[in-house]
């Protein structure tokens, strides 16, 4: 990929590091370091610059640089430190995700209606509307069905991977991508002979920063926006087509009961580009980052495996050390004040939930994965009226995963550094090297 393809660094097996190091050429406290450059995150989350942030500029003014063929923008309120993303979260008459999306990058203004359907990008009281009707297709008891339907996926990609990889196995190629898409394909209620169809409109919508994902250019050579109405045609025209299939052969599966609501054709397709990017992308990258975390952290990892540490709580701090998104964008509605900053109406305000998972003030000793951590307030699936709708699936599918994996392995280790998403919002590793074996921190 190039100089933008930078490898994360695998500390040492015994380490209790923080994560990947800074990326070089991070200024020095009291510096304002630069994290809006997409290029950063291909050496992993830059815990450095974030702390900077974090302690001298907890609200700071971003540039938006032209970059990878994306235009320039007007810049933003970097919001770093967990009890302001958390405000910012939760206030959404103050900081609208309507107003300009939820997206660092301003869209055309002549897609920005057609995006504004989204209820990711609406604000109450329409957005809990949306919210209510799609909640019935996500309760617990129709998801946990799926639990008996996933352990085995999991079991049986984990055994397939074990058996053809020797020595080293990329989990995300042999294990993660498939398993998290499968799932999400079973729920939602597409055919086996249409998921490929998903992949790839995923692939187009959260890769569009990355080198590996060459942009589709306009007529000037300009990048496509991949949310707007030409690049996402045809995923519509399918949910338009799957939902009347599903009228006429109704089951049990998310579709179904979407299609069945008062949703207008408009508005259920984009519930389906929400639920399949969205649903895909939140287990893609949270589960190679988990199993990441364990490989480095052999002592944490034996503690797991010998079932000193609860599950549920293990995947929370997973969680928290590779939330599979990074930042997410609002708009202030008015003039106000955050962390002692002045914001004005219409700013830009930019929540980092990769600093506020990592804020001394919120987390004690942070650097630390502590599998047994508790409380644990991470914000890996937002706060507020947007917290993520589909959290109880994607927890399922992770404890189920990483109970499988320690079935089926001895143990996890490094067996090379991964390579990460050139992307400042979803935290993607496109490539997982890891070898079957025993922890190497001994048995207490």
């Amino acid at each position: 990929m190039g100089t933008s393809d930078t490898p994360g660094t695998v500390p040492d097996a015994d380490s209790d590091a923080p994560g990947a190091p800074d990326a070089p050429g991070a200024p020095d406290v009291p510096g304002v370091p630069d994290v809006f450059d997409p290029r950063i995150y291909a050496a992993g989350i830059p815990h450095d610059r974030f702390r900077a942030l974090r302690d001298h500029h907890p609200v700071a003014r971003q540039e938006e640089p032209g970059v990878l063929g994306w235009p320039a923008g007007p810049g933003f309120w970097a919001v770093t430190r967990h009890a302001d993303v958390v405000r910012v979260l939760k206030d959404a008459q103050g900081f609208s995700s309507h107003l300009g999306a939820t997206q660092i990058r301003d869209p055309d203004p002549a897609d920005l209606p057609f995006i504004r359907r989204m209820m990711l990008n609406q604000d109450p009281p329409h957005h809990g509307r949306l919210r209510r009707l799609v909640s019935r297709a996500f309760t617990p008891r129709r998801i946990d069905r799926f639990a008996a339907t996933a352990r085995e996926r999991a079991r049986r990609l984990l055994a397939a991977a074990r058996e053809s990889g020797g020595d080293e196995i990329d989990f995300v190629k042999a294990v993660t991508d498939d398993y998290a898409l499968l799932n999400l394909t079973d729920l939602l209620g597409v055919p086996a002979a249409d998921r490929g169809l998903l992949h790839t409109w995923t692939e187009r919508v959260i890769a569009y920063q990355d080198p590996d994902e060459p942009p589709v250019l306009d007529a000037e050579g300009r990048p496509v926006n991949p949310r707007s109405p030409a690049m996402l045609a045809e995923m519509f025209d399918y949910a338009r087509e799957l939902a009347a299939h599903k009228r006429a052969h109704p089951a049990d599966d998310i579709m179904t009961v979407l299609a069945g609501t008062e949703l207008q054709d408009a508005e259920l397709e984009m519930f389906f580009f929400l639920l399949t990017v969205a649903g895909n992308d939140t287990v893609r990258g949270a589960a190679p980052g988990g199993l990441l975390a364990l490989a480095e952290h052999p002592r944490e990892q034996r503690k797991l495996w010998d079932g000193e540490v609860g599950m549920d709580t293990a995947v929370d701090e997973l969680l928290r050390r590779h939330p599979p998104v990074l930042s997410f964008r609002r708009t202030a509605t008015r003039a106000t004040e955050l962390a002692g900053v002045p914001i004005a109406a219409g700013d830009k305000v930019v929540v980092f939930h990769a600093s506020a998972n990592h804020d001394e003030r919120a987390f004690a000793d942070p650097g630390r994965l502590d599998l047994a951590r508790t409380p644990n307030p991470h914000v890996s699936f937002g706060d507020g009226p947007h917290v993520c709708l589909g959290a109880h699936f994607a927890r399922l599918q992770l404890r189920i995963l990483y109970e499988e994996t320690r079935a089926v392995l001895p143990g996890l280790a490094p067996a090379g550094p991964p390579r990460r998403l050139v992307s400042n919002f979803i935290n993607g590793i496109k490539s997982l090297p890891l070898r079957p074996a025993e922890p190497s921190a001994p048995r207490a």
